[in-house]
């Protein structure tokens, strides 16, 4: 077999024959698997493949094949059908992979693409070897998709199933709810530790003065915006769906879980509740998910399929205040996700150092405060009986010099409840439940509020662990490890 494969090969390079739609799928095809590679669970959706194949494959095809037939022609453009094939392959080999590596943001594209077009010209006796070439990167490329392949098609989402009845919950108080989400904002009692050293009082004494009860050392259960909140809104643990390699760490089908159907939509939809996402970006739906709230402020259909999440501002409170207004006659859950405070760089090539990160994170907090006062403001002016949740999905990774030091085996304890320790603070429409005290993480957040609904507190005996995991890939073996137990502790206990 490979003695086959290799004298076909040797046969391709010494031919003088010119292959057109090979040189064109090769310009594609390497790009095509890196951008899959680097970003499969933001393009696991067919509408994507399709327009992929159709953007990466076939306009190549359509493109170079279509300007090799037109300079076949004997006419005075003749002469540079010879250089036809292989500057087209190289500009758009090139083209393709600045799309694929960066997306539309280089400014000097323009300028980088006279450099294949030069290349085409000198190499073109070589042009074989170069697309030899493209096809071993292809297939280097293809060989790393297996794991994310495999997992696309034996993903299953019985981990979502409950362990009672909770989904046929029935309320008998029917509160507005409001879930608000700050991304990455820090407790409060972890803001007055030495990593933050940060006066948040003045926006604590707002919050106590509007009827909110804080709940110090709350966390996540998981460092990411898409594993906290796939977590969240399923009431249960996935511990990362056990990643087969550095890189899987974002739960499959994560977004689909957060906006599509999911354990909580379903118990407020039964409920006759009518639900609305509000997202002041688009980072949710990148993967074009089905959304199974009532109403959104963001749709799939305006999203670039290029887009990397940040591309598409919406005015939260805006929007929230018009959804609050033109629905006074229903009972409401809306869920608002602000993409601040956020955290620290994510990468290390990106960190100023953890001081300059923390300064940043301080002054996107304080952005952060502003906002959340405006959309308090706004529910307890037009729904002054609604139960407000502001809850974060992690921390802001402060003290650290970057994000995904996270995922170095850390020991000490203060760097890694940076990562986890989550605000939560709500506003409960008369005196908080008895049990509240239940509320440490933010997957049994949802089977503690719908207990309080429901006045039926059988719904508290499955509540999940209260334990924070993370990936590691540094400092012992790859996988998804419990780094804080149920009573905060620090642990290094590996999910098997």
């Amino acid at each position: 077999m490979l003695n086959k494969l290799r004298a076909i090969v040797i046969d391709f390079i010494s031919s003088k024959k010119e292959f057109p739609v090979v040189a064109a799928l090769a310009s594609g095809l390497y790009p095509l698997f890196y951008y899959y590679d680097k970003n499969f669970s933001i393009l696991n959706s067919w509408s994507q493949f399709l327009f992929y194949v159709l953007f990466y494959l076939l306009m190549p095809v359509v493109l170079i094949f279509g300007i090799y037939k037109i300079l076949s022609k004997k006419h005075f453009l003749y002469k540079l059908k010879r250089y036809c094939i292989p500057v087209l392959n190289l500009v758009l080999f090139t083209f393709f992979v600045i799309i694929s590596v960066q997306g539309f943001e280089n400014k000097n594209s323009f300028f980088i693409l006279l450099v294949p077009v030069l290349l085409g010209v000198l190499l073109r006796k070589h042009f074989n070897k170069i697309i030899v070439l493209q096809y071993l990167l292809a297939s280097l490329v293809a060989l790393k998709l297996l794991p994310d392949i495999y997992r696309h098609f034996t993903y299953s989402s019985q981990w979502m199933q409950q362990p009672d009845n909770i989904e046929a919950v029935v309320f008998k108080k029917k509160p507005n709810i409001y879930i608000i989400q700050p991304d990455g904002y820090a407790n409060f009692s972890e803001l007055k530790k030495s990593n933050y050293n940060y006066d948040n009082k003045a926006f604590e004494s707002f919050l106590q003065d509007n009827d909110f009860k804080l709940y110090e050392n709350f966390r996540s259960n998981y460092f990411s915006t898409l594993s906290s909140n796939s977590s969240m809104f399923s009431m249960k643990h996935h511990y990362y769906n056990k990643p087969l390699k550095p890189g899987l760490e974002e739960v499959y089908s994560a977004r689909d879980v957060i906006v599509g159907e999911n354990p909580v939509i379903s118990v407020f939809k039964k409920n006759n509740y009518k639900t609305f996402l509000l997202l002041e970006k688009s980072y949710l739906l990148l993967n074009r998910p089905k959304i199974a709230y009532d109403y959104s402020n963001l749709q799939t259909s305006n999203i670039s399929f290029f887009s990397r999440g940040f591309d598409v501002l919406r005015d939260l409170n805006e929007d929230l205040e018009s959804a609050i207004k033109n629905n006074t006659s229903t009972n409401n859950f809306f869920f608002l996700e602000k993409l601040k405070p956020g955290h620290i760089a994510t990468r290390g090539n990106e960190s100023k150092g953890a001081e300059h990160e923390r300064k940043n994170y301080l002054k996107e907090l304080e952005e952060s405060n502003e906002w959340l006062k405006e959309s308090v403001d706004i529910i307890t002016k037009n729904d002054p009986n609604g139960l407000i949740v502001i809850i974060a999905d992690h921390g802001g990774f402060v003290g650290l010099d970057y994000m995904h030091q996270c995922k170095q085996k850390q020991t000490d304890s203060d760097l890694i409840n940076t990562v986890f320790s989550a605000a939560l603070a709500i506003k409960w429409p008369s005196n908080a439940p008895e049990y509240d005290d239940k509320l440490k993480t933010n997957v049994n957040l949802f089977r503690v509020l719908f207990s309080y609904l429901s006045e039926d507190e059988a719904y508290l005996d499955n509540l999940q662990e209260d334990s924070s995991y993370t990936i590691i890939e540094k400092g012992e073996p790859f996988g998804t490890y419990k780094v804080l137990d149920s009573k905060g502790n620090v642990v290094l206990e590996k999910v098997e």
